[in-house]
C-alpha cells in the first residue's frame, strides 16, 4: 500500500463519531507516526488542529468510483480523481475496472497502485473484471487479480447477463472471501432506452429503460448467490422494487447488500425534460415513488453504504444529443452535501447514521483496513463542518470532467480536512504547531 505517513498531530476538542466503535463524544483524537494512538489523548509533539464544533469521524469510502485511466485520461486520471476524493473528504475509493485496456488482468491491478502511489493522495483500491474484457462470457483471473491486491470483482457499465457465467462468478470468489458487485441491468429489457421508461419518456419522446430491467437481474441473481452461498453486492439501486427485493433477501439470510447515489435520492425523472445530458445516468433517473422507496431503504438498513458513482465524460461527449450522449455524472467533491441534504438535514438519519455508510459498511464489505477510528488504526480521517454553507461552483472542481447537474446548488455540510495515513491531503483549515 502506498505510505502516506505524516507527522504527529492531535485533532482537539471535535464531536468524535466513529460507528465501527459506536462511539459519538467530543474528545480529542491523537495521531502518531501515521496511526491512531488513542481517542482522549494528545499526541507527542506536532501539529493541532482545533475542531471545536465540527464532526470527526474516520476517512470517507466510497466503493463505486470511474478513474478512467488507462485509456481516457483527458477525462479523467488516476491523480485528478484523487484530487477530487479529498476535496470531497474521502480517503479511499475503489475504481471499476471498465477501463481502456479492461482491469482484468494482475498486471493491470498493479497498475493502478502504482499511478496511486505517485499521485500521493489517498488509497485507491481496484476492483477487477468478472469476465475478460468484460464481454460477459469467460471468467477472468480472479485469483491472480486478488494476489496483486483486487478488493472486488464486477462488470459495471453491463451486468453480466448470462446466467451460467454469473453463477460460475459466485462460486469462485466465494474461495477469496471476496464480492461481486453486479451492474443490474438486463441488456434485452433496457434495449437502446436512455431515461427512465414511463409517462415522461413517452411525452419526451425518448427511448425507456423500464424499472424491471434492474430487477429482473436482481432476482435472478439473488437465486445465483443462495445457490452459491457467497457474498453479492447490488450496485447503484434506483427502484422501488429492487429495494424490496434486497429486503426481503436480506430477510432470508442471503448474503446480499447495495449502494445508493445521491442522485437517486434527490433527483427525478422530470430532471429530464430539459433535455440536458448532465441528468442522463444509468441507472436513470427514476419516479419519485422510487426516491421514496430508496430513502426508505437507506433509513431501515436494507441500503448499506452510500456511494457516487463518479463518471467523468467530457464536455464535447455531453453536448450530444440526448439520447448518443455517455451515461454518468461527476460526484466525488459534492456528495457529502448532497447525502446530508436528503438524509440528514430532511430528518432522517442523524450524522452517525449517515457517516456508517460511508465508512465502516464500505469497508466491510470491501474487507480493506480503513474506517474506524481504534488504537492502532490507520490515521485516515475526515473532519466535517456540518453547518457550513457553501455554493457547488462546478469550473472550480478538482476532477479534470464538469458532467454534473448540481451546478449553483446551495449545500450544507463539507468535509475541511482529509487526512490520510496521519498526513493532511486537503484542507481548509489551519493547523498550528
Amino acid at each position: 500500500m502506498v505510505n502516506l505517513a505524516g507527522r504527529n498531530l492531535t485533532i482537539k476538542g471535535g464531536r468524535v463519531i466513529d460507528p465501527a466503535q459506536g462511539l459519538d463524544q467530543v474528545a480529542d483524537v491523537a495521531v502518531e507516526d501515521g496511526r491512531i494512538v488513542g481517542i482522549d489523548k494528545a499526541a507527542k509533539g506536532g501539529e493541532e488542529i482545533d475542531a471545536k464544533g465540527l464532526i470527526v469521524c474516520p476517512g470517507l469510502i466510497d466503493m463505486h468510483v470511474h478513474l478512467r485511466e488507462p485509456g481516457n485520461e483527458e477525462e479523467e486520471t488516476i491523480a485528478s480523481g484523487s484530487a477530487a476524493a479529498v476535496a470531497g473528504g474521502f480517503t479511499s475509493i475503489a475504481c471499476m475496472p471498465n477501463t481502456e485496456p479492461v482491469i482484468d488482468t494482475e498486471a493491470m491491478v498493479e497498475f493502478i497502485y502504482r499511478q496511486a502511489a505517485r499521485a500521493d493522495l489517498c488509497h485507491v483500491y481496484p476492483i477487477g473484471a468478472v469476465t475478460k474484457g468484460r464481454d460477459g462470457k469467460e471468467l477472468a483471473e480472479m485469483g491472480q487479480m486478488v494476489r496483486a491486491g483486487a478488493v472486488a470483482f464486477s462488470d459495471d457499465g453491463c451486468g453480466v447477463a448470462s446466467p451460467s457465467a454469473m453463477l460460475r462468478a459466485l462460486q469462485y470468489v466465494r474461495m477469496f472471501d471476496k464480492v461481486i458487485i453486479q451492474h443490474c441491468e438486463d441488456p434485452d429489457l433496457a434495449g437502446s432506452g436512455c431515461m427512465n421508461a414511463g409517462v415522461t419518456a413517452t411525452r419526451l419522446g425518448l427511448p425507456g429503460i423500464p424499472a424491471i430491467a434492474e430487477e429482473a437481474m436482481i432476482a435472478r441473481d439473488l437465486m445465483l448467490a443462495k445457490n452459491a452461498d457467497t457474498r453479492y453486492h447490488v450496485a447503484h439501486i434506483s427502484t422501488a422494487g429492487a429495494v424490496q427485493l434486497v429486503r426481503e433477501a436480506k430477510g432470508r439470510g442471503i448474503k446480499v447488500t447495495t449502494e445508493v447515489c445521491p442522485h437517486h435520492l434527490l433527483l427525478t425523472e422530470e430532471s429530464v425534460t430539459t433535455y440536458d445530458t448532465n441528468y442522463k445516468m444509468n441507472p436513470p433517473l427514476r419516479s419519485q415513488k422510487d426516491i421514496d422507496a430508496c430513502l426508505d431503504g437507506v433509513v431501515d438498513g436494507t441500503i448499506d453504504c452510500l456511494i457516487t458513482d463518479h463518471a467523468p465524460h467530457g464536455r464535447e461527449e455531453k453536448e450530444d444529443d440526448f439520447q448518443n450522449a455517455p451515461m454518468g455524472i461527476i460526484g466525488l467533491e459534492m456528495a457529502l452535501g448532497l447525502f446530508a441534504k436528503a438524509l440528514v438535514h430532511s430528518g432522517r438519519l442523524d450524522w452517525p447514521s449517515l457517516i456508517q455508510k460511508m465508512t465502516v459498511n464500505p469497508s466491510r464489505i470491501l474487507g480493506i483496513p480503513r474506517g474506524n477510528l481504534r488504537e492502532g488504526a490507520y490515521a485516515d480521517i475526515t473532519i466535517i463542518d456540518p453547518e457550513l454553507e457553501w455554493t457547488v461552483d462546478v469550473e472550480s472542481l478538482k476532477s479534470k470532467s464538469r458532467n454534473c447537474p448540481y451546478h449553483g446548488w446551495q449545500l450544507k455540510g463539507r468535509a475541511v480536512t482529509t487526512i490520510v495515513d496521519g498526513a493532511v491531503k486537503h484542507s481548509l483549515l489551519a493547523a498550528t504547531a
